[in-house]
């Protein structure tokens, strides 16, 4: 019917072109391409939607750059594949981090599971310039470890019914850590129990975090927390508590 409608018109102007001498015919093969294009569309304008759907799968600028940042950090990991769940829950620009990197050695990880690259790249930076260096001058002993509650969890903010951080892996619970000396330092334990240096060992780090990460929760906050710090980025709003 499209088809017939197009010669249909193009009849219609050529009937039209020879009552009119001043004016030069269009040749009917150009008359036919312009009324194609115009009815159809381009080739370039029906390439477009596959170009934008490669644009879609590929990292943004800002994703890309997050990366090629966390490297440089010399944290080794690997990227994942985005993963939508639904009911709010998903893994988009994550990575599963292997181990982070401190002035001379490797920073060992518990129990992590995915992270997001901004997540990951504040943890290396806490991990490097808060955790390690703190450690060396309060507790005297170079950071081995961290231990961890995990990351990723399909699951609301307990007593609420919204979404956790960790429902997008924007948040990380740490439990503890473990000294190159052998020594364990649990959030848990220590907090307002352990030693005078080991109390003030993780209160400095609490305060480091809270340069880093937009939502920094201690035992401090409320009894949920006893036992590790939330650590989470992306947060349209600050806490330190």
């Amino acid at each position: 019917m499209l088809v017939q409608q197009v010669f249909t018109i193009i009849g219609d102007a050529l009937i039209m072109a020879r009552r009119i001498a001043p004016l030069r015919l269009v040749p009917v093969s150009g008359l036919a391409l312009c009324l194609a294009g115009c009815i159809g569309g381009s080739p370039t304008e029906h390439r477009a939607p596959q170009r934008a759907t490669m644009d879609r799968l590929a990292p943004a600028p800002s994703s890309r750059q997050c990366l090629a940042e966390l490297g440089q950090s010399q944290a080794n990991f690997t990227t994942l594949p985005d993963q939508y769940y639904g009911a709010g829950c998903s893994t988009v620009n994550t990575v599963r981090l292997s181990w982070l990197r401190s002035d001379d050695a490797h920073l060992q990880l518990a129990n992590l599971g995915p992270v997001t690259c901004p997540l990951a790249e504040a943890l290396q930076g806490w991990a490097r310039y808060g955790v390690d260096r703190a450690a060396r001058l309060a507790m005297g002993s170079p950071l081995q470890r961290i231990e961890t509650f995990g990351s990723y969890n399909c699951r609301n903010i307990a007593g609420s019914d919204h979404r956790s951080a960790h429902a997008t892996a924007n948040a990380i619970d740490i439990a503890g850590f473990i000294l190159a000396d052998g020594r364990h330092v649990s959030i848990k334990g220590d907090w307002n129990e352990g030693s005078p240096a080991t109390r003030n060992f993780l209160h400095i780090i609490r305060a480091s975090a809270c340069k880093r990460f937009s939502v920094v929760l201690s035992p401090d906050y409320n009894p949920a927390h006893r036992d590790h710090f939330h650590l989470e980025v992306g947060a349209p709003h600050t806490v330190c508590h």
